[in-house]
């Protein structure tokens, strides 16, 4: 049995991404009581694992360090990587959206929007978000606290992702539009499939099975 990598996300999806492991019989729970160690094995199942942050998954899996991983849609949509996504998990879950102050809201009409400017780390996303509306976009890369961005002028709007949108009322921000719904997503080195063809589908296969019986709740 070849050796498999897989390429596990910190933080949230850490403890739902190593459950749906154990349950296709690929145990990396040792993972979870070492937040040192960012490498395991599992001998029984011939896997290893790699815990990353979620930004760095799809760089991992396109150039082989990893044969599988599990993405955020929305980082997946964000960098465009040419990697294989085979399997919506399901878990999670949250929304990218467009934001803005309340106050600008109350008088706002996205329909006339023409020329913007909008905080955000997807820069890619809300670039080709706007085109595709025939809207002139002046995007600002920042790295986190995008909420603050309006309250101190540095842009009229910004596009984060959001979950109950908590963080948002708090900062006086309502959402205006939904870019796109993310999960964690299965993803595949396209070199990999060729070459473990039979053991990546069946790792899907049971993933599937496994998800329409009992999802992984967030």
């Amino acid at each position: 049995m070849s050796l498999i990598t897989v390429a596990i996300p910190r933080g949230r999806n850490l403890k739902p991404t190593i459950e749906l492991f154990r349950r296709v019989g690929i145990d990396f729970s040792q993972a979870l009581s070492d937040s040192r160690k960012l490498i395991f094995e599992d001998p029984k199942s011939g896997a290893r694992a790699i815990i990353v942050r979620d930004t760095d998954i799809p760089v991992y899996v396109e150039n082989g360090a990893a044969d599988i991983g599990v993405a955020g849609k929305d980082q997946l949509e964000e960098q465009d990587k040419p990697i294989y996504e085979i399997l919506d998990l399901g878990y999670g879950t949250c929304r990218l959206v467009v934001a803005e102050p309340a106050a600008l809201k109350e008088h706002d009409d996205p329909s006339r929007w023409t020329n913007i400017r909008v905080a955000t780390k997807f820069t890619n996303i809300t670039t080709r978000f706007f085109h595709d509306r025939g809207i002139h976009v002046e995007v600002i890369k920042l790295y986190g606290s995008i909420e603050i961005a309006p309250l101190v002028g540095l842009s009229e709007r910004v596009v984060d992702l959001v979950s109950t949108g908590a963080t948002l009322r708090e900062n006086g921000l309502v959402e205006v539009e939904t870019i796109m719904e993310v999960s964690a997503r299965l993803v595949v080195n396209r070199g990999s499939l060729k070459i473990k063809t039979n053991r990546i589908n069946q790792i899907a296969r049971d993933m599937e099975k496994s998800l329409k019986e009992n999802p992984i709740k967030d």
